[in-house]
C-alpha cells in the first residue's frame, strides 16, 4: 500500500451515514437543512459522513449544486469525522470533474459508481476507474450498485483496479449476491475496504471482514447503526446481532418504495426536513407513509 492510504483506511470505518438533500419546498437546497441533518448524524455516533450519493439524489441535481453540497457538507463537518462524498456519475467528464473538487477541497475519500444507463462492459468499467484514479491522489471507494446500474463490476475487474491503482482502496457493494461480496474480498486482498450498501448485509458483511456500512437507515436511526458497529469493533458479537434484527423491521420499511422516498418521508414525520422530492421522484403512498409512521413510533422517534 502506498504510503499516506493506510492510515485513511483505518478512518474509513463504521457507519458511513449517506445523508439525503433536503430540499425546501420551492425545490432550492435546503442548507440549513443539510446542516441540522449533520448535526443529528455526528450527536448520534455515526463514524463517517457522505453527500450526493443515491440517498443524495444526485441524477436530480446539476454539477454546480453537487459541488456547492459537497462543500457546505465539509464545512459542517469541520474535520470531526472523516468525509466521502459521491463524485461518480453516468458522464466521464463530470467524474472527473467532481471526483478532483473532492480532493481539492480536502475530502478523505471519493465515492465513485459505476455508471448507470451505459453499460459499458468490464474493459471499459476498468478504462473509466483507472482514468479518474490516475488523475487525483484522494482514495477511491468504488460504489457498485446493480439494481439501480443494471450493471454488476464483477471481482476480477474491481481486483485488477485494486492492484492497479493504489487509492482504489475499497467497495461499497449494494449488491445481493453474497457470493460475489466473498469473492471481491478474496480477490482484493482482505484489506480493502468493504462496506455494505444492502441493509439486511450489514452484520453480514462484518462477518466476512467489512469495514464498515453506508445504509440509508441512519439518516433516519443513527445511533443504533453506529452501536452495531461499536459492539462488533469491541467484540461484542451479541449485542452486534441483536442491533441488526432490531434494525430490520425499519430497514423493510423504508425500502418498499425508491430510496430515498420513504427515509424522506420519516424525517418529514420527525421533524428533520420537508419531505420533498424533486421530480421525477415522488413521495410513497399514503398507505406506506402510515405504516412508515406507525414503525418510528415503534423506535420511538416521534
Amino acid at each position: 500500500m502506498v504510503k499516506g492510504y493506510e492510515k485513511v483506511k483505518e478512518k474509513l470505518r463504521g457507519s458511513i451515514c449517506p445523508v439525503i438533500t433536503p430540499f425546501k419546498e420551492n425545490g432550492d437546497i435546503d442548507f440549513d437543512g443539510q446542516a441540522g441533518l449533520i448535526e443529528y448524524q455526528l450527536d448520534n455516533g455515526t463514524h463517517c459522513i457522505s453527500v450526493t450519493g443515491t440517498s443524495g439524489e444526485p441524477s436530480s441535481l446539476t454539477t454546480k449544486e453537487r459541488v456547492q453540497i459537497m462543500e457546505h457538507a465539509m464545512k459542517t463537518i469541520a474535520g470531526r469525522v472523516p468525509f466521502a462524498p459521491g463524485t461518480g456519475s453516468v458522464n466521464h467528464d463530470e467524474t472527473m470533474y467532481l471526483t478532483k473538487k473532492a480532493e481539492e477541497m480536502g475530502a478523505d475519500a471519493a465515492m465513485v459508481i459505476v455508471p448507470y444507463y451505459n453499460k459499458p462492459n468490464q474493459d471499459a468499467l476498468y478504462d473509466h476507474f483507472k482514468t479518474v484514479a490516475d488523475a487525483v491522489a484522494i482514495p477511491i471507494i468504488i460504489y457498485n450498485i446493480p439494481g439501480r446500474t443494471a450493471l454488476n463490476m464483477t471481482a476480477g475487474t474491481m481486483a485488477r483496479l485494486s492492484r492497479d491503482c493504489p487509492n482504489i482502496v475499497g467497495v461499497k457493494e449494494s449488491n445481493k449476491d453474497f457470493e460475489h461480496v466473498n469473492r471481491v474480498m478474496l480477490n482484493c486482498g482482505r484489506d480493502f475496504l468493504l462496506y455494505s450498501g444492502i441493509e439486511l448485509l450489514c452484520y453480514p458483511m462484518l462477518a466476512i471482514g467489512g469495514a464498515g456500512s453506508i445504509s440509508a437507515t441512519a439518516n433516519v436511526e443513527p445511533r443504533k447503526v453506529a452501536e452495531m458497529h461499536d459492539a462488533w469493533e469491541r467484540g461484542d458479537r451479541d449485542r452486534a446481532l441483536d442491533l441488526h434484527y432490531e434494525l430490520m423491521n425499519l430497514n423493510d420499511v423504508l425500502f418498499k418504495d425508491t430510496n430515498p422516498a420513504p427515509v424522506k418521508a420519516a424525517l418529514g414525520m420527525m421533524g428533520k426536513i420537508e419531505p420533498v422530492l424533486r421530480k421525477p421522484m415522488g413521495m410513497p403512498s399514503s398507505k406506506l407513509q402510515e405504516e412508515i409512521r406507525e414503525t418510528l413510533r415503534t423506535y420511538g422517534k416521534l
